[in-house]
């Protein structure tokens, strides 16, 4: 059983609550970020920390903790569990509010760490399927708890037999998916979206990874370009980088993970494979 750090106690999983007057309940009001270890070591923790920071000014809610603060409290709650890899997600919630709306004086942090658990072999080796979706996310810079569109469109997803949801804007252009940042290939060089998209930390990672490689170009990339794209790939904490084959009924390339997303994914591994050491 995990344990858990939740408003100043380190708290067994099972019995970690959060008050049902807390705006994170009432009104969906909270950030979150989410990032994982590599040979026990939290990868760019300090990145995740400044985005979780940022993601709560956003929306205009109090963040107390300094970044020291918070990377304390992570290590803290990571020595607490016994893990051969850990996934943590810290929460900042609204706290509790006098009238059930407006945010209060006394946000709440949650930091929730469980073991790391493995997505099938076969996605990387074969690659995978996602879809596109009309939507995009309600202030795109800040990681909020709100995910009632990611939940739908992945919904979608699975009924379509694919496995992640990409989002689409009023002028056609992709964007990023629910969870992942999306990659295109055009003619050797690795295309990303820019703007209107959460600034993914695995993404900057592999950016600067791949400018050793490849030509880049962050960019808009219009819905018809993601479909004609000689390779497609996605980046996450969770994912890592995960080649995609086929987007809605369009194949991609021959319906295998191309040169440079298998190029990606080494560059990627070898990095992860020595992070800390």
């Amino acid at each position: 059983m995990s344990i858990y750090y939740i408003d100043g106690e380190f708290i067994d999983e099972s019995e970690a609550v959060l008050p049902v007057t807390d705006l994170a309940i009432l009104r969906g009001y909270a950030v979150f970020d989410f990032l994982r270890t590599y040979n026990g070591h939290p990868f760019h923790l300090e990145a995740h920390l400044k985005r979780l920071r940022n993601s709560a000014a956003l929306i205009g809610l109090g963040c107390p903790w300094s970044l020291e603060d918070l990377s304390t409290i992570v290590d803290q709650t990571l020595a607490r569990n016994n893990n051969a890899e850990s996934n943590i997600r810290l929460l900042i919630t609204g706290g509790d509010s006098e009238d059930s709306i407006s945010p209060g004086q006394n946000p709440r942090l949650l930091v929730m760490v469980r073991p790391v658990k493995p997505f099938p072999e076969s996605w990387y080796r074969e690659g995978i399927k996602i879809i596109t979706t009309r939507t995009n996310r309600y202030i795109p810079g800040a990681k909020s708890t709100d995910y009632i569109r990611a939940i739908v469109t992945l919904q979608d997803a699975e009924a379509a037999g694919a496995i992640e949801s990409v989002y689409v804007n009023k002028t056609d252009q992709v964007l990023e998916g629910t969870t992942s940042n999306l990659f295109i290939v055009r003619d050797n060089s690795v295309v990303t979206p820019a703007e209107e998209i959460l600034p993914g930390i695995t993404r900057d990672v592999l950016l600067e990874l791949l400018k050793q490689e490849f030509p880049l170009e962050l960019r808009p990339v219009p819905r018809q370009e993601l479909l004609e794209s000689d390779e497609v790939f996605m980046a996450s904490s969770t994912k890592e980088v995960i080649p995609v084959v086929q987007v809605d009924d369009h194949n991609i390339g021959n319906r295998n993970p191309g040169p440079v997303t298998r190029k990606a994914m080494e560059i990627f591994k070898n990095y992860t494979d020595l992070y800390g050491a």
